[in-house]
């Protein structure tokens, strides 16, 4: 086999407290990044990178469990994007679920190809180099800490507020005091369909914009019967993981976030994107709190969605990597470099 890979945990700090409704942890990111490399390439190496997230039944330990057994399906790589899709689908093949790892795996693989071929990935996929502007998320937290935060970070066009604790409007009105831009909620399956129903009105008030995952991920008849509710976008998350996702959640909701280490990595996201947008939905392209490398690899591909929270990086203390650029306009800069035109940072 002319493939090899190495794997990495890193363990990086938040720059603030960053807690969700169904996680406590808010002290370090814990993520998963891998060196791949050819025998045929001796001079590359590809960069990537997947976030073990417990919910979705991925650890580190899982991980290095799997990463060998994809690698073994990739077998050999074509050296194109033909051979790029071909590894996913044989990915999938060999096992399912575990979208960290092969999200880590596929990143890699499109990272190094980008560079044998001299191709940035977004020219690999066909994809504009023209993104939407990310959001910037504000984890739970006391409301005047969260207003804080958002006072900080008022110059994003939009923020994502993690809502589903006790005080949830009273944070809403505290960040709406200090910031004048779209909002936008999620609140990671921890409201009830009565909750959520009494806080619309208020919502809308408040200038909401959309209303991510507020329930269960099973719970698709909550979902759609909020959604016939609301003037409010619904969005699908936790409810959509892969693109086999998106057919049963036709008519439920309005919305669905796409992440490249929930779906499997690049080529999925794209491709997910892409059904997503044919079957109607609006498309929101999330990420988990990854490097440099898994925002790089996920803004490849934001040319397909309508909103972007692309902003994982952002939240450590001490990003390992770099190469990735913020334009004042808060759009990531697609690099003109081959592959993601990400790399280690000196130590």
């Amino acid at each position: 086999m002319s493939l090899a890979i190495r794997h990495e945990v890193v363990r990086t700090p938040f720059r603030d407290p960053f807690r969700i409704a169904r996680s406590s942890e808010d002290a370090v990111a814990t993520t998963v990044v891998v060196e791949l490399t050819d025998d045929r390439l001796p001079a590359l190496v590809g960069l990537g990178e997947g976030y073990p997230e417990r919910y979705y039944g991925e650890t580190p330990e899982t991980m290095a469990v799997v990463l060998p057994m994809l690698l073994a399906a990739v077998g050999e790589l074509e050296l194109s994007p033909a051979g790029l899709a071909a590894a996913s689908h044989a990915m999938d093949a060999a096992i399912r679920h575990n979208g960290a790892a092969k999200c880590a795996l596929d990143i890699a693989l499109h990272d190094l190809v980008g560079k044998a071929l001299g191709t940035p990935v977004h020219d690999l996929l066909g994809l504009s180099a023209d993104v939407p502007p990310t959001d910037f998320t504000l984890g739970l937290d006391e409301p005047e800490v969260v207003a804080e935060r958002a006072r900080r970070a008022a110059h994003f066009p939009a923020l994502k507020i993690k809502v589903g604790g006790e005080a949830d409007l009273a944070t809403l009105r505290a960040v709406r005091e200090v910031y004048v831009g779209p909002i936008r909620v999620d609140a990671n399956t921890a409201w009830t369909p009565d909750a959520a129903l009494a806080l619309l009105p208020e919502l809308e008030r408040l200038g909401v914009v959309l209303v991510e995952q507020p329930f269960p991920a099973r719970r698709l008849d909550q979902l759609g019967w909020l959604q016939e509710r609301s003037s409010l976008p619904i969005v699908a998350d936790e409810s959509a993981v892969t693109e086999e996702d998106l057919d049963g959640l036709v008519g439920v909701v309005a919305g669905v976030n796409v992440k490249l280490a929930k779906c499997g990595g690049v080529g999925p996201a794209a491709r997910m994107l892409a059904r997503a947008r044919d079957l109607g939905f609006r498309t929101f392209l999330g990420c988990m709190e990854e490097t440099s490398v898994g925002i790089a690899a996920s803004a490849a591909v934001a040319s397909l969605a309508e909103w972007v929270d692309l902003d994982g990086n952002l939240l450590l203390a001490d990003d390992p990597f770099e190469g990735l650029e913020l334009e004042s306009d808060c759009r990531w800069r697609l690099s003109d470099e081959p592959g993601l035109g990400v790399r280690r940072r000196a130590s």
